[in-house]
């Protein structure tokens, strides 16, 4: 097993319910555009709008298969962008007392009271992958990734553990940005 650990960019994206799917879309299936690195999970081929009180933000994919509730996750500088101020850090699914939005489909638009989150960093792992590094569910660390211009250490790297997962670290693009990332980049947990 490799001591290194795949960070992936996870730019701005939507989980809506079947629901919510519907009035968007006009349809109750999503189509799949590109499989993901989480088993099961891919980027949708619709596009919707966001709209908050200043701005709106174009062309934000569906990840499928549908949830039980609607999310928006966002980076800081789109909070910024679309005139959110309170958009909290969080894990994904922690989604109580966060703000909400006007989302736009192709057929429709739902006005959510709830559910826009800055995702907080994470790394997914099985738990045979969570042996290996000596961590467990909803442990904390450090991640080191080396780049050209902007090595850094990550802090308050979350590790979400199940069998459902594959091994991967989730940063948003700020985070990204942050550190230089561009194409298929690895990090290290530190102690």
């Amino acid at each position: 097993m490799m001591d290194k650990i795949l960070i992936e960019t996870s730019a701005r994206h939507v989980h809506v319910t079947l629901e919510t799917l519907k009035i968007l879309t006009g349809k109750d299936t999503l189509g799949v555009k590109k499989m993901l690195s989480q088993p099961g999970q891919f980027a949708s081929d619709v596009r919707l709008d966001l709209v908050g009180p200043k701005r709106t933000i174009s062309g934000v994919s569906i990840l499928g298969p549908v949830r039980s509730e609607n999310q928006v996750e966002i980076s800081l500088t789109d909070a910024r962008t679309l005139g959110l101020n309170e958009v909290p850090v969080r894990l994904s699914g922690d989604i109580e007392g966060t703000p909400g939005l006007k989302i736009v489909g192709p057929a429709g638009e739902v006005e959510i009271s709830q559910g826009v989150i800055v995702a907080k960093r994470h790394i997914h792992m099985t738990p045979e992958d969570a042996n290996h590094f000596g961590v467990k569910d909803k442990d904390v660390v450090k991640v080191k990734v080396s780049s050209k211009d902007r090595s850094l250490i990550y802090d308050d790297v979350v590790i979400r553990v199940s069998e459902k997962f594959a091994l991967a670290m989730h940063v948003d693009t700020d985070e990204a940005n942050a550190a230089h990332l561009s194409g298929e980049v690895y990090g290290e947990i530190v102690k």
